[in-house]
């Protein structure tokens, strides 16, 4: 406690970011601090599993610690402590959570855990200390592309998912063919500006009428079935072209089918959420069919788009509100439903 305020300490390891965080009162970032291993799986193409793990084991104490003495706060005056649990990388997550444990234990705080789409989620209320539920929710990242139905800070409702690729690892596996590198999503939506998004008509998925799930493996194929058949008629790619059209194609169907849910399910706001929402396309699409449609578009910095402790500290706070605690036994589950 602080002022009279709750204080929350958060730790989030699902994947290949180690962070740890300090809010008062659920909203308000009195420090944030990730480190992240982005420089040492580009040598891979991608997040190694077994490396991530070690790599957070090595930093996890040394991030807590920075983000306490940033936010200037002891222990003792820490009210709980929330941690992701699922969905990730298991290894990955058992060094966060084994981590919050013990500082649970050995200073007798309550131990909260948190949905890490739920954390993303929550982001948007860090960002704009107005936003408050009911909304529609789009979650879009590496390993998620859900539209979910939020009617209060600990309630929601999955509408629709992805059936094979999340949107990002199209981006990636895109981004490897195209030899652009990784993370795919930023170096393709920096590129896609220098090209026409018109240039190749990548078929559009929309799935069965009324459904809310997306497919993306499809569009991947239909890049690579493309730049094949370009090579072997000895055309030279234009690169710029080929990751705006892959860009455009995606991007529409997420767009018309978030806002078409809001429309039907009478929102009147739409929240983005994920690493994906940092994309700048996206974002500049959703915009323009939320003032056609008089709907509220809110979206996180991209700080905060990214995996981060803060998020979670702020769902761990409204379920601390809510009663809920978990005890020791609480463990991680990589598969976690939303």
């Amino acid at each position: 406690m602080k002022d009279g305020k709750l204080l929350t300490l958060a730790i989030e390891s699902s994947c290949d970011e180690t962070a740890a965080a300090v809010l008062l009162e659920g909203r308000q970032v009195l420090s944030s601090i990730i480190s992240s291993q982005i420089d040492i799986h580009k040598l891979y193409g991608g997040v190694v599993p077994e490396i991530a793990s070690r790599h957070h084991l090595e930093n996890v104490n040394t991030v807590v610690d920075q983000a306490m003495t940033e936010a200037g706060v002891t222990m003792d005056e820490v009210d709980m402590i929330g941690v992701t649990y699922g969905p990730g990388l298991v290894g990955a997550l058992l060094i966060g959570l084994a981590t919050a444990k013990a500082y649970a234990a050995a200073a007798d705080k309550p131990l909260i855990g948190v949905h890490h789409i739920h954390g993303h989620i929550c982001a948007n209320f860090i960002e704009h200390k107005e936003l408050e539920p009911p909304f529609m929710a789009l979650v879009i990242s590496g390993g998620h592309t859900n539209i979910v139905e939020v009617t209060g800070y600990n309630e929601c409702r999955v509408l629709g998912g992805t059936r094979d690729d999340a949107a990002g690892e199209a981006y990636d596996k895109v981004a490897r063919v195209l030899g652009l590198g990784y993370p795919g999503g930023p170096l393709i939506d920096k590129i896609a500006g220098e090209g026409n998004p018109h240039a190749v008509e990548f078929k559009r998925v929309f799935l069965e009428k009324g459904s809310l799930d997306f497919s993306f493996s499809g569009i991947k194929t239909g890049v690579l079935n493309y730049i094949n058949s370009e090579k072997q008629a000895g055309r030279e790619i234009n690169v710029p072209d080929v990751a705006a059209s892959f860009q455009e194609a995606v991007l529409e169907v997420i767009v018309a089918k978030t806002v078409g849910a809001a429309i039907d399910m009478k929102k009147d706001k739409i929240v983005l959420a994920g690493g994906v929402a940092a994309n700048s396309r996206l974002r500049a699409m959703l915009s323009e069919e939320c003032k056609k449609h008089s709907i509220g578009l809110y979206y996180p910095s991209p700080v905060l788009c990214t995996d981060n402790a803060a998020m979670i500290g702020c769902a761990a706070y409204y379920k601390y509100k809510a009663g809920c605690r978990d005890d020791l036994t609480l463990d991680a589950i990589p598969n976690l439903k939303l």
